[in-house]
């Protein structure tokens, strides 16, 4: 069964930011930032993308969807303001019930869709280096790196 899109009721928004928040802040942490970095880094951030509590101008939030089951979320949008044709996952996930079942691969694959009938001729995204399953998966699709952040605690 392959996963496909339905855009994410306005009424689930606010509980999805805090979620996604939530988890940017885990995230970075697990990552090497203190919690105090990560905070302000989820404010900083969470104040340009959801503004008044919505997604910006042309950026998509949709649950994936499989049968009757939402497996989880997929936000695609520009990079910036300023460049229409670069798109940008912003953030996916398949909840962990519904994992290794290819929704990921779908979700991708549904992202680049969308992404294309918006007029984008490119899509990145951003995955931290210890997601190495994600990784995996975005690079069995096409995608290369770009950039390379390393850092060594000390």
């Amino acid at each position: 069964m392959h996963a496909y899109l339905l855009p994410m009721p306005i009424e689930e928004m606010p509980e999805w930011i805090a979620s996604i928040r939530a988890e940017y802040i885990v995230s970075r942490i697990t990552a090497g930032e203190s919690a105090a970095e990560a905070k302000a880094a989820a404010d900083t951030s969470f104040a340009q993308q959801f503004p008044n509590g919505r997604q910006r101008d042309h950026h998509l939030v949709f649950n994936v969807v499989a049968g009757d089951d939402v497996v989880g979320y997929l936000w695609v949008g520009p990079e910036t303001n300023a460049d229409a044709g670069k798109w940008w996952v912003w953030d996916v996930e398949i909840y962990e019930p519904f994992q290794r079942r290819g929704y990921g691969r779908d979700a991708m694959l549904l992202a680049e869709r969308e992404a294309r009938l918006a007029g984008a001729i490119e899509l990145g995204l951003n995955v931290f280096g210890y997601n190495l399953g994600a990784r995996k998966l975005y690079e069995s699709l096409g995608y290369e790196p770009t950039s390379i952040r390393m850092a060594k605690h000390l």
